[in-house]
């Protein structure tokens, strides 16, 4: 199964404006292995917050972007819970990763 395909298996679905941001956000990975799930989502996550962050869209325009980020970490820690050991360390290095995105200098 690809990550695409794992990602349109998500229950319950989410509103179709969301399912098509977050297609967009993962378009470059979604023919990889849905074992990359973790990864590909926190990454994705990551690199949207540090935007909204730096270019300053923190407000109601950007309400969808901000539900994408949301949507992307926890659809990561779904992923993760797969293998149950490691999500102790995963959980530390999402929370290192995002709040060093946090961090961003805003343009």
């Amino acid at each position: 199964m690809t990550l695409a395909e794992w990602l349109a298996t998500r229950f319950p679905a989410p509103p179709p404006a969301l399912r098509d941001r977050l297609g967009d956000l993962l378009a470059t990975r979604g023919e990889e292995d849905a074992s990359a799930a973790p990864d590909a989502c926190l990454d994705a996550a990551e690199e949207l917050l540090a935007s909204l962050l730096r270019d300053g869209c923190t407000s109601r325009a950007s309400a969808l972007d901000l539900l994408a980020v949301d949507a992307l970490v926890t659809y990561a820690f779904e992923a993760a819970a797969a293998e149950p050991g490691s999500l102790d360390d995963r959980a530390g290095r999402a929370m290192a990763r995002v709040s060093a995105a946090a961090t961003v200098p805003a343009a």
